[in-house]
């Protein structure tokens, strides 16, 4: 039985770029598998796809109680920021998860209530369900290899590319992986990285979030999913191959520490 996600060990950089071409003609044409795709990157090939509400130890949260601490701390994060975002009251979003069809409807649509405000606190540390992809290829790999231990021989870093299926199907105690689309005022990084989330949850009694690998292993499966394994040892050829189409750390966060990261790179490496 094929597992998921099908993992892939590549051996340099140029060949997982052939890879992934191939893989993009399998798919559909070019053209049109490259509008479907997302991309991820991950510095170590050992960590799976988790989210870091998961990584703090909190993946069978309810969704409602999740609400409910980000609404809790939505008067601090706007009084620092000067931001303010517009989401429905917890009484309604209390109603809406109870009526299964309709909340389900808006989870396969994209219409995540608080979803603008929920990707900004994603892009600045908070514990989240959303995982963070990239339609990028190039940007997946930046964040595969900007921070990789290039040391030890042994050592891999891992771009995931998922490919969503049309339809899921659903139904109660079945995971469902939500693709919840570029469409959102939020931070300036949301667009400089080409972001786009996916939220995994599950209906048991309650809406709750779940594992991705759980909804991987489910019959109906949310897509096709790979993931290469790159030696990290590729990691300055490919940063700098990046850096050449203007692709860093100051391009993707636009601030004075990712600006210095970038000068560094080029004064010590490039060179």
């Amino acid at each position: 039985m094929q597992e998921y996600p099908e993992e892939i060990d590549v051996n340099s950089w140029e060949e997982f770029e052939q890879q992934l071409t191939d893989l993009r003609e399998h798919v559909n044409s070019p053209e049109s598998a490259a509008l479907s795709m997302l991309f991820r990157g991950q510095e170590n090939s050992c960590w799976p796809l988790a989210t870091t509400l998961e990584r703090s130890n909190q993946l069978e949260m309810l969704f409602q109680d999740y609400y409910r601490l980000i609404s809790r701390v939505k008067p601090q994060v706007e009084s620092f920021t000067g931001n303010e975002w517009q989401i429905p009251g917890y009484p309604e979003v209390e109603r809406l998860v109870q009526e299964y069809d309709a909340f389900s409807a808006d989870l396969t649509f994209g219409r995540l209530p608080g979803y603008p405000y929920m990707a900004y606190l994603r892009h600045h540390g908070f514990p989240s369900p959303l995982l963070d992809w990239t339609r990028s290829s190039n940007i997946a790999a930046y964040f595969a290899f900007s921070k990789a231990d290039d040391e030890m021989d042994d050592r891999k870093v891992s771009i995931y590319v998922f490919s969503a299926a049309a339809s899921q199907g659903g139904g109660n105690r079945k995971p469902q992986m939500c693709r919840l689309g570029p469409y959102a005022r939020t931070h300036r990084r949301h667009f400089l990285q080409q972001c786009e989330y996916t939220m995994c949850v599950i209906f048991k009694e309650d809406w709750r979030f779940e594992g991705y690998q759980k909804a991987f292993d489910a019959r109906n499966k949310p897509g096709a999913c790979w993931k290469f394994n790159i030696p990290s040892t590729e990691r300055l050829k490919v940063l700098k191959s990046l850096d050449e189409y203007n692709l860093n750390a100051f391009s993707l966060f636009d601030s004075e520490e990712a600006l210095m990261e970038t000068m560094s790179l080029r004064e010590l490496y490039f060179r």
